[in-house]
Parts: C-alpha cells; sequence; structure tokens
C-alpha cells in the first residue's frame, strides 16, 4: 500500500480511538525522604487512603514523611470518583536530582576537556620526535656499520660427534 493511500486511513483511525476526555494522573514530589501526592480531584471534600505507612492529608495533598522506599499503594476519592495508585519511590537523605540538561552538560564537557587534552599532548610530543638525549645508555646515531658476528664463548662450546658417548651417562638434576 503506497504512503499516501494509508495517510488518511491512519488519521481515521487516530481521530475515532479515543473520544473520552483525558484524565489527570496524580502529581508526586519527592524531597529528600518526604513524598507529597497531589490529588487530580479538585471539587468536594477528598479521602485518602493509604496502605502501609501513614500520611498527613491536607485537603489535595498527602504527605508521607521520613519514607521507607516500600511499596505503597495510595488513594483518594470524592463522592463517587476514586483515583488509586501504586507508589513504588525510591528514597534517600543525602540525594540530588539533576535533569537530563544537566546530565548532557557534564558528560560534553568532560568529553571536551578529555580531547583538549589528547590535543596538547599529540602536539607537544609532535616536536620531540626527532630529538635525542645525552643520558646514559644512548649511543650517538651516525651511519649505520654492519656488525661483525659475537664472539664465541669457549665455555659453551657444541658438543662434538666423537665426545657424545662421554655426556651419554649424565642424569639431569631435578631442581
Amino acid at each position: 500500500m503506497r504512503l499516501e493511500q494509508s495517510l488518511p486511513l491512519l488519521g481515521g483511525l487516530l481521530l475515532c480511538a479515543d473520544d473520552t476526555e483525558a484524565q489527570e494522573g496524580f502529581l508526586v514530589e519527592i524531597s529528600g525522604t518526604t513524598v507529597t501526592i497531589t490529588c487530580p480531584l479538585t471539587e468536594g471534600s477528598i479521602a485518602w487512603q493509604s496502605t502501609g505507612t501513614k500520611g498527613i492529608s491536607d485537603a489535595q495533598k498527602y504527605v508521607i514523611e521520613n519514607h521507607d522506599s516500600s511499596p505503597v499503594s495510595v488513594s483518594c476519592s470524592s463522592g463517587s470518583k476514586k483515583y488509586e495508585m501504586y507508589l513504588n519511590a525510591k528514597v534517600c537523605t543525602n540525594c540530588a536530582e539533576l535533569d537530563a540538561l544537566a546530565v548532557t552538560g557534564i558528560i560534553s564537557a568532560d568529553l571536551l576537556i578529555t580531547f583538549g587534552v589528547l590535543t596538547l599532548v599529540y602536539y607537544f610530543s609532535k616536536d620531540r620526535k626527532g630529538r635525542t638525549s645525552a643520558g646514559a645508555g644512548t649511543r650517538p646515531r651516525g651511519q649505520k656499520m654492519q656488525r661483525p658476528p659475537p664472539v664465541p664463548n669457549p665455555d659453551y662450546e657444541p658438543i662434538r660427534k666423537g665426545q657424545r658417548d662421554v655426556y651419554a651417562g649424565l642424569e639431569s638434576r631435578g631442581f
């Protein structure tokens, strides 16, 4: 099916999919170990029910102080309307919240500093390639001359054909 033919069909499906009005949800605010929940209901007297920890209810808000990160079911009701929520919030006393922009900024700054250090090391090490130090163990570089083969050590001469039986009786020691 071509794209031009499927777009009106897709638009019709989207319009007919949900004719109900949008349902608002709970607003949850976490600060340290305090969790504040705001009910989406605005009219009438709001009754709060919670499993687990008890909190302080104040009209639209339900405050749980010293929350221990255990799962809690919270519901608010007014008249015939009732909203329920399962709260599984992890809290800590010394936590700091970072938004996505701050995390992106930290990572970008770290990458820029890393590339800056790499560039500095590259340019400062590029000049030192041709230099030699006059320290110990270095030899001056001149014309490349062929070296003669090393002089054989007379203490370690190879065994000759006639002497093999002299050494045949020796056994290796186990160290």
